[in-house]
């Protein structure tokens, strides 16, 4: 009797239980960082991608070229917008006594840990902003829409205009390029932003001023 029971029992396959394992491994690993010392709250992926909110991480590599070019556009002593696009504030943050100052826009509250450079934001209402983001008080507004749709590059570039004294630096999909020059005035670069992991759609970055991604 209590064999036929035990063949009952659902059975994950070798494949499914390799993944798993791999899975809790890394899981412990990335515990481990976090308590380790040399755990850097600014690292890409110190708080992990929500799926479910569209989020997906730029790689290194990109994180640190976009960061890069915020800096060199905003100029000595700029400040530099992160809207919906954490990974470049945290690449930006790591660069920590650079001549510049820096904010997040970010609806993920996972991100107030960054204490008040954090500003809640919802693309669904763009100028529900705090008091003392004054318009036209940043020297560079970088951005990347949670969405391919075009409400919801139309309301983020609401924000963007606000925000921004001229320079705008938008990562977006390839196919909004039409939408991207009709409500921001921006241009395709030749620089091609990757992600930690595949994006189905071709992503792109495009700018209104004369940058170091072409």
């Amino acid at each position: 009797k209590m064999d036929d029971d035990d063949d009952d029992i659902p059975q994950l396959s070798s494949h499914t239980l390799a993944a798993l394992q791999e899975f809790y491994l890394e899981q412990q690993q990335r515990e481990g960082m976090k308590t380790s010392q040399e755990f850097n709250q600014y690292s890409i992926g110190s708080i992990e991608e929500d799926w479910q909110l569209s989020q997906f991480w730029y790689s290194d590599e990109t994180a640190s070229c976009l960061a890069k070019e915020a800096v060199l556009a905003a100029g000595k002593g700029g400040r530099i917008a992160c809207v919906s696009a954490p990974s470049v504030y945290q690449k930006l943050k790591e660069q920590d006594g650079e001549d510049f100052s820096v904010c997040i826009l970010e609806y993920d509250r996972r991100f107030s840990v960054y204490g008040e450079e954090f500003i809640f934001y919802d693309y669904n209402h763009p100028l529900n902003l705090p008091e003392n983001l004054l318009p036209h008080s940043f020297d560079l507004v970088i951005a990347d829409p949670p969405y391919l749709s075009e409400e919801c590059l139309q309301k983020t570039a609401e924000t963007i205009k606000y925000l921004t004294k001229g320079k705008i630096l938008l990562c977006t999909g390839a196919i909004m390029e039409e939408q991207a020059a009709e409500h921001l005035g921006v241009k395709m670069c030749k620089f091609i932003p990757k992600h930690s992991r595949n994006l189905a759609n071709e992503f792109r970055c495009y700018v209104n001023y004369a940058s170091g991604l072409d």
